[in-house]
């Protein structure tokens, strides 16, 4: 398939630029994935669609404040580093503003004097850097100076409710630069009624990169080369999911980032996972179908998108795309702080 057939119109003015008043307010629209046929509801209606039994797949990766700022030194430029993924103990890989004037070797500065500064040791043929903090504990430094990171698609500064509602009520594991953002929409109570109706609720960890928001830059899908994110999938979790379907139940979930996970980690022949963690670049798009997930809760994603791409393998492509046209006409919100699909089985 040819990357233009992922392509749809949308007004600027759809993208979401703040998050909706209360995680729950929400419009969902709900897609069945072997007919096509769709209608809008409200994320409030999300735990109708579970049973007793089903399993629901959440990334409970959090977003860390990854945006720094500091002086050059000894001219005292202003410079923005943007960490990317942690290297070593003190060293990370992140990207430098402006980074022609950053040779290796340069040293920068913290704007606060007491979190010390880092000294670049390499530049990248990615165009990204290698630096290496004063201090081992660089997330400490990151939650006390750090900004969090915003799409580019979100045309403002980050503000202090960023750090709120630019995370899930339920992310632990500090190590993604970008929100699981279908994981947005829920709150404690949800969760918890959830639980309480008998879906069992199983955590993995995909550590979401910058490069979620890279463009595909070749006309034929399968010649694209995909990023890789680190994951780590618990003998917990993969009994919860195995579970689920050796008894005849269902398996939801929120998120390209927990299909990414699953199917990295499935065995086609027995339809289970296996326990694991590492590297992934696992690049799901038509004609494949899904092993492991039955149905999966997204937010709308960019035209020509991997995540678009990776969304019509649980739909013919054509209902998903009428799907989106239909959103754009019903003026949903798009995008990290927009309102979601929920495709089901």
């Amino acid at each position: 398939m040819n990357v233009s057939d992922f392509d749809y119109h949308l007004p600027p003015e759809l993208i979401a630029q703040h998050p909706a008043q209360r995680r729950e307010d929400s419009r969902m629209l709900v897609i069945d994935r072997c007919s096509g046929a769709h209608q809008a509801r409200h994320f409030t209606d999300f735990a109708s669609y579970l049973q007793a039994g089903d399993c629901l797949v959440l990334n409970d990766t959090r977003v860390i404040p990854a945006r720094l700022w500091g002086h050059r030194m000894p001219t005292g430029g202003r410079v923005q580093a943007f960490l990317l993924e942690q290297l070593g103990n003190a060293r990370w890989q992140c990207l430098l503003r402006p980074g022609r004037r950053l040779p290796p070797g340069s040293r920068v500065e913290l704007e606060h004097k007491e979190s010390g500064g880092f000294i670049v040791e390499e530049k990248n043929d990615d165009g990204t850097f290698c630096v290496r903090f004063d201090h081992d504990d660089v997330l400490a430094i990151l939650d006390k100076d750090g900004k969090t990171p915003l799409p580019p698609y979100i045309d403002r500064e980050p503000s202090d409710e960023d750090k709120i509602r630019y995370q899930t009520v339920y992310a632990q594991q500090p190590g993604a630069v970008a929100a699981p953002t279908a994981g947005l929409h829920f709150t404690p109570e949800i969760l918890n009624g959830l639980q309480e109706k008998g879906v069992r609720i199983a955590r993995l960890t995909l550590h979401v990169g910058a490069g979620t928001f890279k463009p595909v830059a070749v006309e034929r899908i399968e010649d694209h080369v995909m990023h890789e994110e680190t994951y780590v999938l618990s003998p917990e979790c993969a009994d919860t999911i195995n579970r689920a379907h050796d008894e005849g139940n269902r398996v939801f979930c929120v998120g390209t980032t927990t299909v990414r996970v699953l199917e990295t980690c499935a065995d086609p022949t027995t339809r289970r996972v296996k326990p694991g963690s590492g590297r992934t670049d696992i690049f799901l798009y038509p004609p494949r179908i899904p092993v492991i997930p039955d149905g999966l809760l997204t937010n709308f994603h960019l035209p020509q998108s991997t995540l678009l791409m990776l969304v019509c393998t649980f739909c013919d492509h054509q209902h998903v795309m009428a799907a989106y046209d239909f959103a754009v006409k019903e003026h949903f919100r798009f995008y990290s702080y927009g309102d979601c699909m929920l495709l089901v089985p």
